[in-house]
């Protein structure tokens, strides 16, 4: 696709959403994984007219978080990448979550963020005694974190 096909494409993307919701802040971004299905010259390519597309549609409450460029410039090293040398491993994974999270979330979204992360952690663990003391007081302390956050956010199942 040329840069004005994707340009018109993410504007009609931009107006259905404004349709629905016109305070909706959108957030562009170029994916970090390389495309090398169709070779190296033509991944650059596609990527170029993504980037030139979508700075050509980013304006009041649409804006454009780097991810590509992170792995490409900061993360440029192997190391950051998976064993296939092409999709990212969990470090460069952390490493734009973490940046994405400091400009676009809230503190208290973080905060919230952790606590269901904390409850499905614990949902996940494997006893090594289900019937210990130990185990029922974290099953009890369990159980009152999910209420809270229940509590505070009725949609939210466990």
């Amino acid at each position: 696709m040329s840069v004005d096909e994707i340009s018109n494409t993410l504007r009609n993307i931009l107006t259905q959403i404004r349709s629905v919701n016109y305070n909706a802040t959108v957030i562009f971004t170029v994916s970090p994984v390389r495309h090398l299905k169709d070779g190296f010259i033509e991944n650059s390519q596609s990527k170029a007219h993504l980037l030139a597309a979508i700075h050509a549609v980013v304006s009041n409450k649409s804006y454009y978080f780097p991810s590509y460029e992170i792995m490409m410039d900061e993360l440029r090293d192997y190391r950051f990448y998976a064993e296939d040398m092409i999709h990212p491993n969990t470090t460069a994974i952390n490493y734009i979550w973490e940046k994405f999270q400091k400009v676009w979330l809230s503190p208290d979204t973080s905060k919230i963020m952790n606590n269901v992360a904390v409850v499905q952690k614990g949902m996940k663990h494997k006893p090594f005694n289900p019937s210990s003391e130990a185990h029922l007081k974290f099953l009890k302390q369990l159980e009152i974190k999910k209420e809270q956050l229940q509590n505070q956010f009725a949609h939210m199942l466990f």
